[in-house]
C-alpha cells in the first residue's frame, strides 16, 4: 500500500495507480494486443486479416468494437457485438484470463518500424479533473473540439462494460525531462511486465513495473512542478490568472470524453461514500512527454466518399469567395506561390490545389474543415473520413467518387500555448504518427464496482 500522504499528492495531480489488469505470462501476447479501434477505418480487410490471425486466442480484439464497424452495422449488429464484448469481458474476468497490478505505474517503451523508441506511463486519471466543454480550464483538457454526436455508441459500449482498455494519450509538455525519463533511465532495475513484438509488423513493446515508492515519489514531484500556478503562468508568459493545463488529450479525444459521460451519469446514482473511489471516476491513459522524440505529430489528412468533386471544388471556391478570402484552385501538382493557405488534393483525373489568400483560420485544416462541414450539410449523400498516411489519402481519394485533401503538418512544440491562449483546435489537426504507431490494447482496468473478482 502506498503512504497516505504520497497517494495524497497522486490525488492532487489527478492520478490513480491502484490497479491495472494484465494478461496471464501464458497468452499470446501478439494475438492478444490489437490497434486502437479508431484505426483503419475505410480498410475493413486490415480487421478482417486481425481477425484471422487472432482466431480462438484471447484478445483485446473480442473486448473492443472496431469502428470500421459503425458505420456498417445495422443497430441489432451493433447491439450483439456490444453484448458480445461485455460477454467476453466477463468471461475473460471469470477465467482468470487477467491478473491485477496493484499500486504501480507502468513504464512503457514502443519501438516503431523507423527504429524510433516512444516512451510513456500507464496511469489512471480522475474524470473529475477533465472538462471537453468549450472553453474548460480544467487539469485535463482537450486539444480538439469534442462531437459530442459521436459519443452515443461508445456511451453504449461502455456502460455496461465491466472493463476498460485505453488508447487515450495525454501529453505532458516537460522539456526537461523530468518525470518519465528518469524511470527509462532505471528501468534495467524493474521488473518486466511483457515484451513482444506486435502484430502486423506494427514494432515492438516493452512494460516495466515501477512501484518503488521513491520512484513514484520523484514522479509526484515532477509533475507538482509543473502544475505549479506561478511556475506555469511564467513558462507560458500569462498574464491573466489562467488555471493550469497539465494534461493534454492528444489521442482518444472522444473515448475520454465517453467516459466522462458515463461518470457523469453514474455519480447521480451513488451514494456520498461512493464517489471518491468508485472505479469508473477514473480513466486508464498513458501519459507520454511531447517533447519526446519518438513522438512525431503527423497531419490527419481527408477523404469525401460519394461526391461530385468538381462540384465540391466550385463550391470551396464560391464559400470562401462569399467570406472575402480570395479563393482559387490550381490544378497540377506543382505547389503554387501563396502568403495564405495552400492545401493540395486528389481525384480520379490528378492532383490540385485550393488557395485560400486572407484566410480566417491560423490553421489550413481550419480552413478546410470548415467549408467541409458545411458542404457535408447540404449533400447528405456524401461522407467523410479521417485517414492517416499520404498512401492511403492518396489511393482513396484516386477512386471514382471521392476527392483525397492532404494537410501540413503541426509543430508538437505549439501544441500547449496553442490551446493554452486559444483553446481547442480543430478537431482531426494532428496524429502522434501513423496508424500503425497507435496506441495498441494491452492494459485493462475495471470499471465496475461490483463484478467478478480475480
Amino acid at each position: 500500500m502506498l503512504k497516505p500522504a504520497l497517494r495524497d499528492a497522486l490525488h492532487k495531480l489527478g492520478l490513480n495507480i491502484s490497479s491495472v489488469l494484465l494478461p496471464r505470462r501464458d497468452i499470446d501476447m501478439q494475438r492478444w494486443s490489437v490497434v486502437a479501434c479508431d484505426q483503419y477505418t475505410s480498410e475493413p480487410e486490415y480487421w478482417e486479416d486481425v481477425d484471422r490471425f487472432v482466431g480462438n486466442s484471447p484478445s483485446t480484439l473480442r473486448l473492443i468494437f472496431p469502428e470500421v464497424f459503425l458505420e456498417t452495422e445495422t443497430e441489432d449488429q451493433k447491439a450483439k457485438r456490444i453484448k458480445s464484448i461485455n460477454d467476453s469481458m466477463t468471461s475473460y474476468l471469470n477465467d482468470n484470463i487477467l491478473y491485477e497490478c496493484n499500486d504501480a505505474v507502468i513504464l512503457v517503451e514502443r519501438t516503431f518500424r523507423s527504429g524510433l523508441k516512444r516512451h510513456g506511463i500507464i496511469v489512471s486519471v480522475d474524470l473529475e479533473r477533465y472538462d471537453f466543454s468549450k472553453g474548460s480550464q480544467s487539469l485535463i483538457r482537450a486539444t480538439e473540439g469534442t462531437i459530442i454526436e459521436r459519443l452515443p455508441p461508445r456511451i453504449r459500449i461502455r456502460e455496461n462494460a465491466p472493463l476498460e482498455l485505453p488508447h487515450i494519450m495525454l501529453l505532458i509538455d516537460d522539456p526537461d525531462e523530468t518525470v518519465i525519463e528518469p524511470l527509462v533511465s532505471r528501468s534495467s532495475s524493474y521488473s518486466l511486465l511483457y515484451s513482444f513484438e506486435l502484430m502486423k509488423q506494427s514494432g515492438y513493446i516493452k512494460g516495466w513495473k515501477v512501484d518503488r515508492e521513491s520512484d513514484i515519489e520523484a514522479l509526484a514531484a515532477a509533475l507538482s512542478k509543473l502544475a505549479d500556478r506561478e511556475y506555469f503562468r511564467a513558462r507560458y508568459e500569462l498574464k491573466n490568472d489562467t488555471d493550469v493545463l497539465l494534461y493534454a488529450v492528444g489521442d482518444g479525444n472522444h473515448s475520454l470524453a465517453t467516459a466522462k459521460v458515463c461518470w457523469e451519469n453514474l455519480k447521480k446514482t451513488l451514494p456520498a461514500e461512493e464517489l471518491m473511489d468508485h472505479p469508473a471516476r477514473y480513466a486508464l491513459v498513458e501519459i507520454v512527454n511531447v517533447h519526446d522524440s519518438g513522438l512525431v505529430f503527423e497531419p490527419i489528412h481527408r477523404v469525401v466518399f460519394n461526391v461530385d468533386y468538381k462540384h465540391l471544388l466550385d463550391s470551396f471556391e464560391a464559400y470562401y469567395k462569399n467570406m472575402g478570402c480570395g479563393a482559387r484552385i490550381v490544378k497540377g501538382t506543382e505547389k503554387p506561390d501563396s502568403s495564405g493557405h495552400v492545401i493540395k488534393y486528389v481525384t480520379s483525373e490528378g492532383y490540385g490545389h485550393l488557395i485560400v489568400d486572407n484566410p480566417t483560420y491560423n490553421l489550413d485544416v481550419g480552413t478546410l474543415q470548415a467549408f467541409l462541414d458545411d458542404y457535408l450539410k447540404d449533400n447528405s449523400q456524401a461522407n467523410i473520413d479521417y485517414i492517416h498516411g499520404e498512401d492511403v489519402t492518396d489511393k482513396l481519394g484516386k477512386q471514382p467518387g471521392n476527392i483525397g485533401f492532404f494537410l501540413s503538418k503541426m509543430d508538437k512544440n505549439d501544441l500547449f500555448k496553442t490551446v493554452i491562449l486559444d483553446g481547442a483546435l480543430p478537431r482531426k489537426t494532428f496524429s502522434m504518427g501513423e496508424a500503425s504507431e497507435k496506441r495498441f490494447y494491452l492494459e485493462a482496468r475495471k470499471i465496475r464496482q461490483r463484478c467478478t473478482c480475480l
